[in-house]
């Protein structure tokens, strides 16, 4: 089957109006918001050590905005086999090169710190790795590409890796909160899949009815993206001033 270019996201809210198409559609590929919010998760995390490193609080950021923000949106374009929201403007081989070396990047990071310092932290590498490529890629007919699992790899998991690359240790406050991030990325998703679905309706063929909720679907999605982000933001700023 031909793969298409329904849905065409080059003018959401989230896409720069300025710059060349290529510059506009990465920056859409990267879905910005979305990935800010699973950072600040790592963020999160990272504050409710009881002593924070602030070298390793840059370093799961940077992991995660490779393996996530780069990685796994790469792989998501490449997975996404009836629907090409960005086109074909990155060919197949530039979405696999962008994959490849942004998770390698990632996880030789992750690795430093694994062997170094915190071994725990193979707890959340091992099921963010899979996460990456059976929810993207849709393996075993999409039945990890559901709302709870991204909820889960996406959500609950970043936190605990922040708090375990500060402290090789759970407790049951990371625990607790990871849960909370957890409903914060269903409530997201939940949103998310019928905008989406609404944003792919021909302009001449929405009602009324859908433009309103496209504009709800939408203030949803901007205000828990906007919220999250100056949650993390407030707990670092707080941990800082400690």
């Amino acid at each position: 089957m031909a793969q298409t270019n329904s849905g065409d996201r080059t003018h959401e809210w989230f896409v720069p109006a300025f710059g060349p198409l290529k510059f506009r559609v990465l920056m859409g590929l990267l879905f910005l918001p979305y990935t800010g919010m699973v950072l600040a998760y790592t963020v999160i995390g990272s504050m409710l050590a009881p002593a924070i490193q602030w070298e390793r609080v840059m370093a799961i950021l940077l992991i995660y905005f490779l393996a996530l923000g780069i990685g796994a949106h790469a792989l998501d374009a490449l997975g996404s086999k009836h629907i090409k929201p960005w086109g074909h403007v990155f060919s197949v081989r530039q979405l696999r090169l962008l994959a490849v070396f942004s998770l390698l990047a990632a996880y030789g990071i992750g690795i430093y710190y694994m062997l170094l310092h915190t071994p725990l932290l193979w707890l959340i590498a091992i099921p963010e790795g899979f996460f990456v490529l059976a929810y993207n890629l849709e393996w075993f007919k999409g039945r990890f590409h559901t709302d709870g699992w991204f909820a889960l790899s996406w959500g609950g998991l970043p936190v605990l890796a922040g708090y375990i690359l500060q402290t090789n240790q759970i407790s049951l406050a990371a625990l607790v909160i990871s849960a909370a991030m957890g409903c914060l990325s269903l409530v997201e998703i939940k949103a998310s899949r019928p905008y989406k679905a609404l944003k792919r309706v021909p302009t001449m063929d929405r009602e009324e009815k859908d433009l309103s909720q496209i504009h709800t679907l939408e203030n949803i999605l901007k205000s828990i993206s906007l919220g999250v982000i100056l949650l993390a933001a407030g707990m670092a700023i707080w941990r800082g001033w400690v």
